[in-house]
């Protein structure tokens, strides 16, 4: 049975990590290197399992986290596509059976923004969380533009951010602590609308409600 630290650990897998996050660096792209994919992995994971979800579905979602962005290495447009038919292969190569091989490749192809986003499953809704409350200063580039990107300048306003999850009440929490000198909080939700949408949708797969606080205020 493949397992997450066995993608982790993987050379090839990781080089492919490596190589995609240097393609977004050359075009100014924001960091998604083993950081970001590192904690997609653990926060995807973690959903699935404080929500009460089989120990092999938590496997499969971190697993999903790990290779998310992979597709990078062709391309940013795209990406989640590509980087699904990579993955599958991959995963197949090392042996895993081509069903859950097919719940990862249907996670990662289903986790970006789309006009009409819908996450396909639990793994799937769990990586898109993940993935999208990744939102922090690390994130920006040395080469960045925190003065004409408003998306950098966000997240490098960014202080703190936390997804928390209370499976009794059945909410998702994302709470986000923004320098207001360096971007206000109806910046950081003009930009991240669509991202903020299909976190809600999400939840709700996951049969939660989804809220996000920036800088204590509710914004959901």
């Amino acid at each position: 049975m493949i397992t997450a630290d066995d993608v982790r650990n993987d050379d090839e897998i990781r080089t492919y990590i490596q190589k995609a996050d240097g393609v977004l660096d050359a075009i100014g792209y924001t960091e998604h290197g083993m950081r970001h994919v590192l904690l997609v992995a653990d926060t995807a994971g973690r959903i699935l399992r404080e929500l009460g979800h089989p120990p092999r579905r938590v496997e499969l979602a971190t697993i999903a986290g790990l290779m998310h962005d992979i597709g990078n290495i062709v391309g940013r447009a795209g990406h989640e596509q590509s980087g699904a038919l990579l993955a599958g292969r991959i995963l197949l190569d090392r042996g895993m059976p081509t069903d859950e091989v097919c719940d990862v490749m249907s996670a990662i192809g289903n986790h970006e923004v789309q006009p009409q986003f819908l996450p396909v499953m639990d793994i799937c809704a769990a990586l898109v969380l993940a993935d999208k409350a990744d939102v922090h200063h690390t994130r920006v580039r040395p080469s960045g533009s925190l003065e004409h990107d408003i998306h950098d300048r966000i997240n490098g306003a960014a202080r703190e951010s936390s997804l928390v999850v209370n499976p009794k009440q059945r909410t998702i929490t994302l709470g986000i602590k923004i320098d207001a000198a360096m971007g206000s909080p109806m910046e950081y939700f003009e930009i991240f609308l669509a991202r903020m949408v299909v976190s809600r949708r999400a939840a709700e797969i996951l049969g939660c409600q989804f809220e996000l606080f920036i800088n204590d205020a509710k914004l959901s």
